[in-house]
């Protein structure tokens, strides 16, 4: 099978208006599509099939994984550091689970602190189905 490239692609964009995050405290890395979803549904009590992106780090914070359902079918993507560590991760007694507007996505995948970040107030929030 030939590998697909796009000439001049240097950056990944996301068009979510308003879209809902849901990250995890640090798991094992193996986890595969099926694992992690099951990740969502048994342990985040979390529909795997809402379209919401669900992103996992591994214990020593080198790597995300971001799970996602387009209606078709399942995404899973991968981030690893070249060098260093993801500086922001909640920590383990604030809960599994914590919400992201895409802002604070982006920064998170850029290494940042999500929390530190502003933006202009929702002005009309974007519902998701239950």
């Amino acid at each position: 099978m030939e590998p697909f490239f796009l000439p001049g692609l240097q950056q990944l964009r996301i068009f979510m208006d308003g879209a809902y995050f849901r990250f995890r405290v640090a798991l094992r890395n193996r986890k595969g599509i099926d694992g992690l979803a099951r990740v969502c549904q048994e342990q985040l009590q979390s529909d795997p099939f809402s379209g919401r992106l669900f992103v996992f780090a591994n214990r020593r914070r080198t790597a995300l994984k971001i799970l996602a359902y387009d209606g078709r079918g399942f995404w899973l993507c991968q981030k690893r550091l070249s060098r260093g560590r993801f500086p922001y991760w909640p920590p383990s007694g604030t809960g599994m689970t914590k919400s992201l507007e895409a802002h604070e996505f982006y920064v998170l995948l850029a290494g940042g602190d999500p929390g530190a970040t502003s933006a202009v107030p929702v002005w009309r929030a974007v519902s998701l189905p239950a």
